[in-house]
């Protein structure tokens, strides 16, 4: 059972809401939303949205992604009944995003408590770098989902699970269209809707066209343009050469009529940089607020400078919703040891150390800390007299006053290791948590997939995350 879901609050300020003016949205735009009472809502007339997105990843990518999602429904509510008006929360795929890397794989907590990565399948260093959604998934995805079959414990969730993957995650579909589909069968119907916008279908490229070619003459600071188009190389950066443009990585060159062809023929070729996607997004949605993590937070108001020269009003920026699924097995393990999750971002081993240096008998800590004291003491006397005799002994009394120090910390060092080796199941105990807590050294929702509890919590697992993220949004 989970036993509470911890609110861990991103330390940034939010924007002020402007108060926006609701309009019709894009018919193009529309048409690249997936199926729902999220784009029935858009449709039905003028509206305001709140906004949040991610690049597709395998199985829906990390916790992150849902809470994204379940920020966006929450504010959105939010401001609807404070307004009066529809205020529709989008979630946009970035499905022309290339970091295949970071796609390609999830992460589970297995079987034994441990991590376990599923991973699609490898990417040549030396491959282009071609958008998600030119990803197909192919025969490799039924060995992953088998892969994730074999990690995840069995239990009465786990065949639903795999049934609602496997309906998305075929070999067919690309990996950001499959990520899209996952996301609105699970989140679609939550609320009064999420509207799920495949931002790199043919439709949305096309109503996004006039905003791409109007920044096609911004110079960011790096000396490119904020506009990439797909090459031989994948996608590539664009930048300015005498009339025309070249590309950085292939040096493939365009001339503006060329890129106006390809924005008329195939728009999916072009895509905004991060600094230009919120304006992309700001120009086709009537959009209040969009909700960020740490790292959008901090590089969304470098887009301001876009904003002003391409005459788009830009919507504010808020921190989503943050927190940790604490299992019920692991919240016994914090209790009996007195812990918080934020010690399991610790250095690994960090925290044994700490428990187990605890655990020393107290004559001998308090030995070792008067050795210590007193090897400071004596020393600094010594240096002292050195400076008057001869100073350039200094260096050798500094050296020999690190060495005693060196041998105090040894002692107490293997002292602690032998305690850790007699605390076998404590260190265990601390193991588990920060697997489950912090999964290789980073937070949780980093890492994990929802996969991982859904299969052992059920659905009711999202309705005890919305509670939390409900608060965050009243206080918001």
């Amino acid at each position: 059972m989970i036993s509470r879901i911890l609110s861990t609050p991103i330390p940034m300020p939010a924007g002020t809401l402007p108060a926006g003016t609701p309009r019709r949205i894009h018919a193009d735009a529309l048409a690249s939303m997936l199926p729902g009472p999220g784009r029935d809502r858009l449709a039905n007339g003028e509206v305001l949205t709140i906004t949040t997105g991610q690049q597709p990843g395998l199985f829906t990518g990390p916790l992150y992604t849902v809470y994204k999602a379940l920020s966006a429904i929450a504010l959105a509510d939010r401001i609807e009944r404070e307004r009066g008006v529809p205020v529709v929360p989008v979630f946009w795929v970035a499905g022309d995003d290339h970091d295949f890397a970071e796609a390609n794989h999830a992460w589970v907590l297995g079987r034994d408590g441990e991590p376990v990565k599923i991973t699609l399948r490898e990417r040549a260093h030396d491959a282009p770098q071609l958008p998600l959604f030119r990803e197909s998934l192919g025969s490799d995805i039924g060995a992953a989902l088998d892969a994730l079959d074999a990690a995840l414990p069995d239990s009465e969730c786990k065949p639903d699970v795999r049934q609602w993957l496997a309906a998305c995650y075929r070999p067919e579909m690309n990996l950001a269209d499959a990520g899209a589909e996952a996301l609105n069968r699970l989140l679609g119907a939550r609320g009064k809707g999420l509207a799920v916008f495949r931002a790199h279908d043919r439709a949305a490229k096309r109503a996004a066209a006039p905003w791409l070619l109007l920044a096609l003459d911004e110079t960011l600071a790096d000396g490119l343009s904020p506009v990439l188009v797909e090459g031989r190389l994948g996608r590539d950066r664009l930048r300015k050469d005498g009339g025309g443009f070249v590309t950085r990585r292939s040096g493939e060159r365009f001339t503006r009529g060329q890129l106006e062809k390809i924005a008329a023929e195939t728009p999916e070729r072009l895509s905004p940089n991060v600094l230009l996607r919120p304006v992309i997004e700001a120009a086709l949605f009537p959009t209040l607020a969009y909700l960020g993590g740490p790292g959008e937070m901090g590089y969304l108001p470098e887009s301001a400078p876009l904003f002003s020269r391409l005459g788009v009003a830009p919507q504010a920026h808020v921190p989503r919703w943050s927190g940790v699924i604490i299992e019920a097995r692991i919240d016994k393990v914090l209790s009996k040891h007195g812990l918080t999750p934020a010690e399991f971002n610790e250095q690994p081993g960090a925290l044994e150390s700490r428990l187990a240096k605890a655990d020393l008998p107290p004559d001998l800590a308090a030995s070792l800390d008067e050795l210590r004291a007193d090897v400071e003491s004596r020393f600094a006397r010594i240096s002292g007299e050195v400076q008057l005799l001869d100073p350039t002994l200094e260096r050798t009394v500094e050296a020999a006053r690190n060495a005693a120090l060196a041998g105090t910390n040894e002692i107490e060092k293997k002292l602690v290791a032998s305690l850790k080796r007699t605390q076998g199941t404590v260190v265990s105990q601390l193991s588990r948590a920060r697997a489950a807590l912090a999964p290789l050294g980073k937070p949780q929702e980093r890492v994990l997939t929802i996969a991982s509890f859904l299969a052992r919590y059920s659905g009711s697992l999202l309705d005890e995350i919305d509670r939390e993220v409900a608060r965050w949004a009243a206080a918001s």
